[in-house]
């Protein structure tokens, strides 16, 4: 296997391989080109993102600024709105259904380190560059999500449709559909009803 195929099949993997430094380069190179535009440069957004994140249906806004460690791992469904400020750091895939409100600050972080320092500390490998082990677990946010502001999506976790995130959340584990999630670890507080109905 590729240390790139052993990225996404969530296994140790070499973050130093020159394909993946590659592709994280020019992930981080576009992120910066977006953050240089403004809002009205819709063309310009449309032709970095194409390139960026190519796995995205119609519809979808990213406010900026945005970093993506590949962009080209994640998948972003139609009328997705990302406010300030989004971080994807996408080593495993990331799915992202139709819907999906984002607030300002969000982090998508898939990548994991050994907890012992002795297996988690950089080491030197034997053509002297520096390196570490890492792995991932892909995220995935199902549709009609609503993602608060200061939201922290850790790697492994799916959100059911059409649940809402608190602000300032850590999400470590999954969250089912339809509810009310909050707090450090994040966890369900309700089931979302029909009293929830602005009318």
């Amino acid at each position: 296997m590729t240390e790139k195929e052993k990225m996404l099949a969530g296994k140790l993997y070499d973050p130093s391989d020159d394909e993946l430094a590659t592709l994280r380069t020019r992930a981080h190179n576009l992120s910066q080109d977006y953050n240089k535009t403004y809002e009205t440069e819709d063309d310009r957004r449309k032709e970095i993102l194409d390139v960026l994140v190519p796995n995205r249906k119609e519809g979808v806004y990213l406010q900026g600024p945005i970093q993506f460690d590949y962009g080209i791992f994640t998948t972003i469904g139609e009328n997705t709105y990302v406010n300030f400020n989004f971080t994807v750091l996408d080593c495993a895939p990331v799915s992202i259904g139709d819907n999906v409100f984002f607030g300002p600050n969000v982090s998508i972080l898939t990548p994991l380190h050994p907890i012992r320092y002795e297996e988690r500390n950089m080491f030197r490998k034997e053509n002297g560059q520096m390196t570490d082990r890492e792995y991932a677990k892909p995220i995935t946010v199902e549709s009609n999500c609503w993602i608060a502001g200061n939201v922290t999506i850790c790697g492994g976790v799916t959100i059911g449709s059409g649940s809402v995130i608190g602000a300032g959340s850590v999400v470590t584990r999954d969250i089912p559909s339809g509810v009310v999630a909050a707090g450090v670890p994040c966890r369900v507080i309700r089931e979302i009803t029909d009293e929830d109905r602005l009318n």
